[in-house]
Parts: structure tokens; sequence; C-alpha cells
């Protein structure tokens, strides 16, 4: 028998019992993200202090100074109570043993034999470590002497070559004077190899870097001084060149199995012509030597600089480079946040460490951005906040070479990444000035524009990041990760992981070059350091809703928009050659049914909750089943032949393009199938464009029956 008196004392068991749960009951999740993008975390101080230090000397791969870096990033991961290592890996990098450039101008001007260097400045804080920076030169470029007249050929396109033979200009048996700009370097010097030209330089214009005469220069402003040189890769391939497609790693003293030098030329990929760069000083100097017809006007330089011609010759260029290539001991710093509720999804952050020189925008205002997001993370922690799914951070190592410490990473891991990476994350040149860019899977969009809308703009608090990124236009625009050019390259074009890269602030002229520097970046990148901490916030607030939102927030309609859209491109520019492209149209419309409907079963989900356990527990079934298919989803768009002549390169929507392995490209293997089908004007290679739209509509299919969940 149940008294009153015991009644009352379970009713009041029950309200305590309440009462006191309002008490343990944690912070929400949004509780914790609020206060991860607060004035309260965020430390513009801290970051800037994280800049100067990882700036400090030079540091390019395999150098002590980097290895500096690396002990720096772990430290302050460590103090921010995140379990970090190091993955190692022994990877052929080359440097610089010799250079010499002399350029034999017309009687009676004398030979210039140019220094090859870059000139620091009054007062410069970083002299006294400048000969720790490595001579100007292009890595991996073949080593060897060769003489020739020199042939002007604006950017190096092919579109450039084609106008030269338009006009009559031959340039095989020349060394080619091209200015950076358009393309990838490696690209400048693989179509001047493929056009018979014997030797390459490459400068930097004035027009491009210099202010176009109006302006100052560094230090004065923020433009590139006329002894500034561009110095970078012409690897035209991803990671080790000895182990393509697989990891570098050498374990308790035995070699992995690597390609000999025969055979990693046998790739292709790297070059074989030999190369260098050169000032806009000295690109002028040679430019002086040139006759031959006038460049036409889109050619040219600025107001001041010197009429262009484009030869060949009079001017002749005797070109030396030797370099050596060692197998060199690469670290990448991991630090991991084990997920509380899905420990085996990966949300993974990365941005390189390692620079030519200095490196303060090119990587390392990404890698101060990191760490800022680490030391947010870590005060999270210490408040009770665990995520739901793992967050990994990392700094990887040798991404001047050829995104190597990612690649190498990803092809170590290339089949756990394949089953549990949610989404890459990443941050390369993270502060260059004013203005938000993103670029991304589509499927990301929202989630960023929502991320924006979340965090104060760094020009006007008064505003929020996507009030100042959107402008008049009623939504900004995102740019699309075909090309290369960052870490992100691995994980989504070869394993097929979605991703995104963002920054604040789009070019800047002191790009690898000696002047990349912590004063260059205090004075003109970010001043008061409020873009690197709205960098921060917007890139860890993602990171932190992929991680902790139950059901991923993917957006597949926005993903079938985008592909709408670069099919109707399509269609317009091979709109009179036959080709159909009712395959692709066909596949999108499916793609926009299943994205609909794993939407609607989101909802049902939500809808039918209620408080029985059993029904819980499979409600949690439910959602893991269908975040898987949002997951895998991106990993449908890939084909295990991959690209046409570059198979490493799997994904069928985003890669790069034969010749220029930056643009961003929709449909890469259409793209190039097309521009050669122009060229060569035969019906066979029309319809190799054919092939390649139904290789297209097929991974779309696939992806649409992923999203789905159930065979056919």
């Amino acid at each position: 028998m149940i008294t009153p008196t015991a009644t009352a004392a379970t009713f009041l068991a029950l309200i305590t019992t309440s009462f006191l749960f309002l008490f343990v009951t944690p912070p929400s999740k949004s509780t914790y993200h609020s206060l991860f993008i607060s004035d309260s975390l965020a430390d513009n101080t801290s970051i800037s202090h994280h800049l100067r230090t990882l700036t400090r000397r030079p540091h390019s791969a395999g150098s002590e100074a980097n290895a500096e870096a690396a002990a720096y990033v772990i430290s302050v991961l460590t103090s921010s109570d995140i379990p970090s290592h190091i993955a190692s890996y022994k990877v052929l990098l080359t440097y610089p043993l010799s250079r010499s450039l002399l350029l034999i101008n017309p009687p009676p001007k004398q030979p210039t034999n140019f220094t090859l260097r870059q000139e620091t400045y009054d007062g410069d804080p970083y002299a006294d470590v400048e000969d720790e920076v490595l001579p100007t030169f292009h890595a991996y470029a073949k080593s060897g002497t060769v003489i020739g007249p020199v042939v002007y050929v604006n950017y190096g396109r092919v579109v450039d070559y084609l106008k030269l033979k338009e006009i009559g200009v031959n340039v095989s048996g020349t060394v080619v004077l091209a200015r950076y700009g358009k393309i990838f370097r490696g690209d400048i010097v693989k179509n001047a190899c493929e056009e018979g030209a014997i030797g390459a330089v490459i400068y930097s214009d004035r027009k491009d870097y210099g202010g176009a005469g109006e302006a100052r220069w560094f230090p004065d402003g923020r433009w590139l001084p006329p002894s500034g040189v561009q110095v970078g890769s012409v690897h035209k391939g991803v990671g080790d060149p000895t182990t393509p497609g697989w990891a570098s790693r050498d374990d308790d003293g035995d070699e992995c199995e690597r390609l000999s030098e025969d055979e990693v030329e046998q790739e292709g990929d790297v070059l074989f012509l030999p190369s260098l760069p050169v000032s806009a000083a000295d690109g002028e100097e040679i430019l002086r030597s040139i006759g031959g017809p006038v460049a036409s006007d889109d050619w040219q330089g600025d107001k001041d600089a010197p009429t262009y011609r484009v030869g060949p010759g009079p001017g002749i260029l005797n070109l030396s480079y030797t370099g050596e290539q060692i197998l060199t001991k690469i670290d990448n710093v991991v630090g991991v946040i084990k997920g509380a509720e899905e420990p085996d999804r990966f949300v993974i952050l990365g941005n390189h460490r390692d620079a030519w020189t200095f490196g303060a925008v090119d990587p390392n205002s990404g890698t101060a951005a990191l760490l800022e997001i680490a030391q947010r993370l870590g005060k999270l922690q210490r408040r009770g906040w665990k995520p739901r799914r793992t967050i990994i951070l990392c700094s990887w190592d040798a991404e001047e070479y050829g995104l190597t410490g990612s690649t190498e990473w990803v092809e170590e891991n290339r089949e756990i990444l394949a089953s549990r990476a949610v989404a890459y994350l990443n941050a390369d040149t993270a502060v260059v000035g004013p203005g938000f860019y993103a670029r991304a899977t589509p499927q990301l969009d929202e989630l960023i524009k929502r991320a924006t809308q979340q965090v104060k703009d760094p020009e006007n608090s008064s505003l929020t990041v996507y009030e100042a990124w959107a402008g008049s236009g009623s939504s900004p625009m995102l740019g699309r990760l075909g090309g290369g050019g960052s870490d992100f390259k691995p994980f989504l074009q070869h394993v097929g992981i979605p991703a995104a890269d963002i920054s604040f602030g789009k070019d800047y002229p002191v790009y690898h070059s000696l002047y990349d520097n912590f004063i260059w970046m205090e004075k003109f990148g970010d001043p008061k350091f409020q873009r690197h901490v709205a960098e921060a916030s917007v890139w860890g607030l993602v990171a932190l809703w992929l991680a902790d939102e139950e059901f991923l927030p993917f957006d597949y309609l926005s993903y079938a928009k985008e592909l709408q859209i670069s099919t109707k491109n399509l269609e317009s520019e091979i709109s009179n050659n036959d080709i159909n492209l009712s395959p692709i149209f066909k596949s999108i419309r499916e793609l926009e049914e299943a994205a609909k409907e794993i939407e609607y079963q989101r909802k049902a989900i939500e809808e039918s909750r209620g408080w029985i356990t059993t029904a819980w527990k499979k409600d949690q079934l439910r959602v893991r089943e269908l975040n898987d298919r949002l997951m895998m989803a991106e990993r449908a768009f890939t084909d295990r032949d991959g690209l046409f002549g570059m198979t490493w390169h799997k994904h069928l929507i985003y890669g790069p393009t034969k010749h220029n392995a930056y643009g961003s490209q929709s449909f890469p293997g259409i793209d190039d199938a097309v521009n050669l089908a122009k060229e060569l004007k035969t019906q066979e290679s029309w319809n190799r464009v054919q092939h390649e739209v139904w290789r297209v509509s097929r991974v779309i299919r696939q992806a649409s029956l992923v999203l789905k969940g159930q065979p056919t």
C-alpha cells in the first residue's frame, strides 16, 4: 500500500533530482561554439606572437629552422592539452649548388652577368640571417648549361605560343623569357619544353608585382622590390617523385620501394629543361636585348617599361644551373582531439609549415591561425567540451616542393581516410589583406556562409564577415578546388574527401620572395592581426559544426545546382560539335532527387523522436547510417582510372587541367579532351570528348546512389 507520505516523499525526490539535473547538465554544443568565436577567447596578441616566432628565420623543408618550427607547433598543441605526434617521411628534395645567367648583348654593349641576388635594405631586421635563405632557384629544375637566343613568350601559356606561331616566331632551340602569373611555373617550363625551347627564365613583371610604377615597393610599400625573385617548385607531380602513389616511409632503417633517377624522369613529372627565376630588374634588362616584332599591347609592361619585342634574339642567354637531390627527412605534426561519441569519424584541419624564405604570409599566417584554433579548443576542453567526432590538426612539411608532406600522409593513410574522413579544411596563405575568400566542394557552401554570418568582419565590427563578403550582392560566390596549389589536393582529388580552403585577401606581390616576412605582414597584410582572428574564427567554427552537429551539415542540392551551372557552361562551349550532354544532365537530376530524399529522411528522424530508450538507440543507428551516406557521396565522384595522363588525380568533377596545375576547372577530363579535339579536328578526338562526358555522368550517378543508400 502506498501511503500519502510515501507519495509525497517520492514526488519530492523527483523534484530534487530534476532540480539537480538542471545544475549538472553541461552547456549545449552551441554554447561552446558561441564561446569559441567570442572576444573572450580570441587573442590577436597571441597570434602575432606565433607568427613572429615562426618567421624569425628562413625555414625551408629539411632545414634546422623548420625542425625548430615543428617543435614550436608541438609545444603549443601540448600546452593546449591536445596530444600530438610527428609523422616523418624520407623524401627526395632538391637544393641549388650553383647558378649563373649571362646575357650576351648585341655589340657594342658588353655582356651582363646577373647577380641573381635579392637585396636587403637599410635597417632590415633579418639581414643577419639572410645567408640562411636558399639561393633563388626552381626546385627540381634540370641541371645543365644552355646557350641560345632569347624569345619573349608572355606568360608562357599554350595560347601565347599559338600567337607566336601566327606571327612566324619559332622558339625551337631558344631560351624563353616568360613572366610569372596566370599559370603554374611548372607548366610554364613544361610548355616551353614541348615547344622545343632549350631553357626557360621566368621573371616577375612590374606590371603584375611591382605596382606598375605607381606605387612604392617594400619596405615603404606593399609591392615587390626590383630585385625581388619568386622562387618555387617546377615539379609537375604530387608528393615524393621517387614514390608515386605510395608513402615514402622508411621503417626501422629499411628503405621503402623507390623509383630510380631514370625511372623518375620516365614518369614525366620532373622536367627536362634547365630554368631559373629572376627579378623584374633582370627581366627588363633581358627584354631590352630582344629585337624582332613588337609584342601586342596585352603582352606589354607598365608605362615605364621598355617596349617588349618577341625576338628571337639578338640577345643570347647563357643559363647554367646545377642542383643536388637529397633524400631528406620531413616532419608532419599531427594533433588529435578524440571524439567522445564517434571517435572513428575525422574532421581534419591542415596548413603547411615550410616556407621558401620567412613565410609570414605563405604559409605561416595559416599556421598562426591554426595554433589560435588549437588554443581556443584547449580552453573549450577545460570548460567541459568534448567533440562528437575526432578533430585532427595537421602541420604539413615540404608543401612547397610538391604538396609532399600532406601527400605522403594521405597515401599512407588512404584507406582509413577513405572510410572515416568527414572533411578536410585547409588554410595556406590565410591572411594577405582585406576581404574574405573561400573555395570549397559545393556541399560545404552553405556551411561556410553560415559561419561567416556569425563572425565579426575584421575591417568593420558593425558588419559580419558575410555582410562584407556579399557586399551589395544577394549571395557571395565561392570558388572551386579544381587546381592544385595547396594541401587540399590529395584529400579531394586523390581520395574524394569534401574540402575547403579559406583566406582573407587574395594576391600579394612579395609571394615566395625574400620580403615575405613579419614586417610586411605587420605593415601591410594585417597590422592589427584582426584578420587572423577572423580567419581562425570562421575556419574553426566550420570545423566545430562538422565535428559536433548530430547530422553532418552537407547540402548536396548545392552540389547538384553547381554541376548544372558547369554543364550549361560546357554546353555553350561545345555547342556545334555534335556532343551529347544529356547523360550528364540526367545524372544531375538523379543527384538532385537523391539530395532531396536524404534531407526528407533527416527531417523524418528528427520528427519521430521520443523518450523511449530502445527507439532512441535505433535513431542513433539511423543517424549514423544517414551520415555515412553524406560522408561517402564525395568519394563516388572519383574514378579508379583517374584523369587521362594524370592517373593519380581520381576526381572527375574537380581537378587540374593538362596545361595549368593551378587552374580551377570543373570536368577537367572533358576540358582537356575538348582542347585536344579543337587542336586535332578529328572525329576520333571528338569521340574521346564524348567518352569523357559518359565518365562524368557515371560518377555523378554513383554519388546519387550513395546518397540513396540502396543498390539497384
